[in-house]
């Protein structure tokens, strides 16, 4: 495993990889990438506010009457599973449909995928319709279960615990590479960007892989912190290629956390305070916090 040390002089593929996220940064600012969201209720204003804090533009739509309407004018489209019903699910296909015929990427964010049958029927039919899937953005065990539900002949031992990860499933320094090589794999398989976020992000297009060890616990302690970091990677990925909007995204959010996380611990504050200085951090957010803080690795050799 071979770290890139953003606070070093960079080789030529270093200097590549720099360079493609100070361009990401550039570009939501530049053009501001209207991204329609259907995600839940418990979130909605979260991701909202994510994407307006890191330059993107945010429609939240989701009455199937106007989902050509609203995709003939977007960048990108967000699906978020986490409050699913049947009305949603109708438009979610109507707006893939139309997404995938322009071909605008769409991120899918399989919140809770593996614990009921409409979840899982649902992930299933969104994955195999042939929609425009850049990326898919989960916890490990929602990653796991989402391509056993595409590939069910092959098994991979995950069993989801509600709309958080089990604890065996949990991404660790000690399974970092038995894990990297399970997320690089169902990249390659789905042809698609895979995010497995935790405590440690791996993050994959089936040819290159990456981790990122940066955010704070504290992230876990307040509802929305992975939908908004799936509307931000969507945000991204309206004015960049998908793999490194998913590595920018991640590397803004987990390092927005981290640094919030330290004001609220330098203060005495709550995670009622957390939510708001997040906000703030993901506004700030620059290229320059990012060299500064970010531990960025590729994986080699898996």
């Amino acid at each position: 495993m071979s770290k890139i040390d953003l606070k070093e002089i960079f080789n030529e593929n270093e200097e590549e990889i720099i360079g493609k996220i100070e361009n990401c940064l550039e570009n939501i600012k530049i053009n501001s990438p209207l991204i329609h969201c259907i995600t839940n209720f418990v979130t909605v204003n979260d991701c909202a506010n994510a994407l307006l804090s890191v330059g993107a533009s945010p429609i939240m739509a989701e009455d199937e009457d106007e989902m050509e309407d609203i995709i003939s004018l977007a960048n990108g489209l967000l699906i978020n599973i986490g409050t699913l019903n049947k009305k949603q699910i109708k438009s979610m296909h109507k707006a893939a449909v139309s997404a995938t015929r322009k071909s605008i990427p769409i991120i899918f964010d399989p919140v809770g995928a593996g614990i009921s049958k409409l979840r899982n029927d649902t992930t299933n039919d969104i994955l195999t319709n042939d929609y425009n899937i850049t990326i898919i953005r989960g916890n490990m065990s929602e990653v796991k279960a989402v391509f056993s539900l595409v590939k069910p002949d092959i098994n991979l031992e995950s069993k989801a615990k509600g709309v958080d990860v089990s604890v065996n499933d949990i991404i660790t320094k000690e399974n970092i590479q038995d894990n990297a090589t399970i997320v690089k794999n169902i990249a390659k398989e789905l042809n698609t960007v895979i995010v497995a976020s935790g405590p440690i992000d791996i993050i994959s297009d089936g040819i290159d892989t990456f981790i990122i060890e940066n955010g704070d616990e504290i992230m876990t302690k307040i509802t929305g912190s992975g939908c908004m970091l799936s509307a931000i990677i969507s945000g991204f990925n309206g004015a960049n290629d998908s793999l490194y909007s998913a590595i920018t995204g991640s590397l803004v959010m987990s390092l927005a956390g981290e640094i919030a996380s330290e004001t609220v611990k330098n203060n005495d504050l709550g995670t009622g305070s957390f939510r708001n200085l997040l906000l703030d951090e993901l506004y700030k957010i620059n290229m320059e916090t990012i060299t500064k803080m970010a531990n960025l690795y590729k994986i080699e050799g898996i």
